[in-house]
């Protein structure tokens, strides 16, 4: 590498070992390229077009603030909703006008309007069997007395089970004989229930209701019947306004309806197109079937559809967006704070091991009582003084963040100290800050430049995490812990969870490939062999 030829033999001696470790070499391009793609994220996610040419003049509201009375002549000075102006009658009238939008047309604080999301023009129509139930009454023999739409348990027409020795025809489970037998010792019992099954292999939930004791003991006991789940599957097919199959076909089962049952189906998918609807009753045969005819509706948060490829949030705000600019702001936060804890770090370590002695001891005693302080509540206390925001949660983090480096800086002040090259330059007169910082730290560099990435990807996660806890950014600054939080308030949404715990989980990955490999090239002994 040319390139290299700039650096010290020993730098380049580094580089070469780093560039050698190829996840570690392109972890740091791709984190590199995409945080400086991030820093001008407003070019290619942006609610604004680039370009908008508007009765014949040429305008970039993405550099620049065009109020609604400039563009149209008339209106408040308040900012211009360019989307409802693109689709404006003015604006379609003219050929001439046109607009060139980002490549993701949603800024991360833009609230998505329902009605705009596109979704399929179709309602669901579900056809599922009605699970049928019954109940009947039997005495201490099991002898039915009496049923209710019990025929078909019964592989009979109702009224034939009455009289019917109860299991001749049905195996009870031991735990609904036991609820049987308390009842009719007039015994208190909870509701039991259990699966029997027919003798022709059918089976059926069986259940008994709470029981509390009565004057006198019972001469019957009621028995639940239910059907467990159907054999016939459920049928689903799509109308589309035109009340026609989207598949172009009609199920099987369809052509199983009378012309009355399909009239009412239809008619319930129309309405729905508009409304709510409640399920409908049909009979197959002699099997009942109920209709459900639904229509996906957009309420937030919402899956992701053509448009929106990450899905929308909580608050109707595309995730793809937000995910880039949390990403900006992860990493600005990220590296922020490791530059301004090695600094702190470095000067308060150097200085320690540089001096020693009673400066030494007493720096230690200070540093270990600060670092004992609960960072949390120092954190929750000046944000319910000041207010969130992200330079006050830099500053009260890097005040905290600095002490782990200042361990590893003075160790190493400590040891150089004493070298002959340190000597050399007390000999000819160097004041302390030119030994400091252009004699020892040159050569104490190793524990800045190792920690480096693990101290970002550090800094990444705590920052997701307090955004989680809601102690992190106000809102609605865009934050992937603030997309996880919203994650825990609506389980379902996985695309909350997916997305930005996957983009989280890589971005740390990269870093700790990146130290890795840094780890690796500032090793003093690269290969060791066991002998």
């Amino acid at each position: 590498m040319k390139a290299l030829d700039w650096f010290h033999p020993i730098t380049r001696r580094r580089l070469r070992r780093f560039f050698a470790i190829r996840r570690a070499a392109w972890s740091f391009a791709i984190l590199t390229v995409a945080f400086v793609l991030s820093l001008g994220a407003e070019l290619f996610c942006n609610s604004d077009p680039l370009y908008l040419r508007f009765e014949g003049r040429s305008y970039f509201p993405v550099f620049r603030f065009y109020s609604e009375r400039l563009l149209l002549g008339s209106g408040p000075d308040t900012r211009m909703d360019y989307k409802a102006l693109v689709r404006s009658e003015r604006f379609s009238a003219n050929s001439d006008n046109w607009a060139l939008w980002p490549v993701v047309p949603f800024g991360p604080l833009e609230i998505v309007r329902a009605e705009r999301v596109e979704l399929p023009d179709e309602v669901v129509v579900r056809i599922a069997p009605d699970p049928r139930v019954a109940s009947v009454n039997v005495t201490r023999e099991l002898m039915v007395t009496r049923g209710v739409s019990a025929g078909f348990f019964f592989a009979g027409a109702d009224g034939e089970e009455e009289g019917v020795l109860l299991p001749t025809v049905w195996t009870l489970p031991d735990t609904v004989r036991a609820g049987i037998e308390r009842r009719f010792r007039n015994e208190a019992s909870d509701a039991v229930s259990g699966l029997a099954h027919r003798r022709d292999g059918a089976e059926a939930e069986v259940s008994l209701s709470p029981f509390s004791p009565r004057r006198s003991e019972p001469k019957t006991v009621r028995l639940t019947f239910g059907e467990g789940t159907p054999r016939k599957a459920e049928t689903r097919f799509s109308l589309t306004r035109e009340l026609a199959p989207a598949s172009g076909e009609w199920p099987a089962l369809w052509e199983r309806l009378d012309e009355a049952s399909r009239e009412r189906v239809l008619a319930a998918a129309a309405q729905r197109f508009d409304r709510m609807v409640d399920p409908v009753s049909v009979r197959v045969g002699d099997r009942p079937y109920r209709v459900r005819v639904e229509r996906e509706d957009v309420r937030f948060p919402f899956r992701p559809v053509a448009g929106h490829p990450l899905g929308i949030d909580s608050a109707g705000r595309d995730v793809l967006a937000r995910l880039i600019y949390g990403f900006r702001t992860s990493m600005s936060f990220g590296v922020l704070l490791v530059v301004a804890s090695l600094l702190v770090g470095t000067l308060v370590g150097a200085a320690q091991g540089y001096y020693g002695g009673r400066f030494d001891l007493l720096g230690q005693r200070v540093i270990e009582v600060w670092d004992a302080l609960p960072f949390l509540y120092i954190l929750i206390l000046v944000g319910s003084v000041y207010g969130r925001g992200f330079g006050l949660l830099l500053v009260c983090y890097a005040l905290f963040n600095w002490i782990g480096i200042s361990y590893y800086m003075r160790a190493e002040f400590l040891r150089l100290r004493g070298w002959t090259f340190v000597e050399a330059a007390r000999a000819q007169g160097l004041p302390a800050r030119l030994i400091m910082f252009r004699h020892i730290l040159p050569n104490a560099l190793v524990p800045l430049v190792t920690f480096f990435p693990f101290s970002l990807v550090s800094a990444i996660g705590v920052l997701a995490a307090l955004d989680f806890l809601g102690f992190g950014l106000p809102p609605p600054t865009p934050s992937w812990g603030e997309l996880l939080a919203q994650a825990q308030e609506y389980p379902w949404a996985w695309w909350l969870t997916l997305y930005p715990a996957l983009a989280l989980f890589v971005v740390m990955l990269f870093g700790v490939f990146i130290g890795e490999g840094v780890r690796q090239a500032f090793d003093p002994k690269p290969i060791s062999r066991m002998e």
